[in-house]
């Protein structure tokens, strides 16, 4: 009995903040689907987790660091697919922003996309196509309290990857954003306990979803795959709200 083609069946993906949460669950569903992914990250430790892992590498890297980002492409070749997944949430108002966090938020956020779609871009133009995927958020255009930075950072990730699809529409390049809602994951988890009242602080959070739970990883891989596939071969410059009725 022949094999279903699987959808990412020769392509060759690399993955940011792969280590844990939103970044591995797509690392994971990428390969289980037939790509060869690359999973980055800067906690080497965690990151190793996917090692074994059929059809994953992984490979240490700041996405913070221009010449790491330049020099990981330069090694390791073209890739068909992008996906950015590195990010932070500061948690504050803009009286509770330094420059510090500010200027972080912004790096992290929104210049470490525009260090790695540089590297990647030329092998992609090269080969003739690719998919860029960013992980933005519902605080791109939902104003929620105590995201000052986080809001303006993801709302900047939403022009950046509009931007990113109009130049290079007609070159077979597109780039697509998904803007989650809450979802779980140890980032969250580490946010939480960061509260007086843990218990309550995750009440709250599951309480400002409309569906009454958080989202799950798996979920956003799975609109990742769909963006990364050419089944959205005619998708691009697109946001892709899954936030479990937070936009509504």
């Amino acid at each position: 009995m022949l094999r279903a083609m699987r959808r990412l069946e020769g392509k060759r993906a690399l993955v940011t903040a792969a280590a844990q949460g939103i970044g591995e669950a797509i690392a994971r569903a990428f390969a289980a689907d037939g790509a060869r992914v690359l999973a980055t990250d800067l906690n080497t430790a965690v990151l190793a987790g996917l090692d074994g892992i059929e059809g994953v590498r992984t490979a240490g890297l700041d996405v913070l660091d221009t010449a790491a980002v330049d020099r990981l492409v330069a090694d390791e070749g073209s890739f068909d697919v992008l996906v950015n997944a590195a990010g932070m949430v500061h948690h504050g108002s803009a009286l509770e922003c330094d420059e510090a966090a500010w200027n972080r938020s912004w790096d992290l956020n929104v210049t470490s996309m525009h260090r790695t779609v540089r590297a990647v871009l030329p092998g992609m133009l090269d080969a003739g196509g690719g998919s860029i995927v960013n992980v933005s958020s519902i605080c791109a255009h939902k104003g929620l309290p105590n995201r000052h930075a986080y809001s303006a950072t993801k709302a900047a990730v939403d022009g950046f990857s509009k931007a990113v699809a109009a130049d290079f529409v007609s070159r077979g390049v597109r780039c697509n954003t998904i803007r989650p809602g809450t979802v779980q994951s140890p980032s969250l988890d580490e946010r939480i306990g960061a509260f007086d009242d843990p218990v309550a602080a995750r009440r709250d959070f599951i309480a400002r979803q409309p569906m009454g739970r958080l989202g799950k990883t798996h979920e956003i891989a799975a609109l990742a795959l769909y963006l990364a596939s050419d089944e959205s071969a005619f998708v691009t410059g697109a946001l892709f709200d899954i936030d479990g009725g937070m936009s509504t």
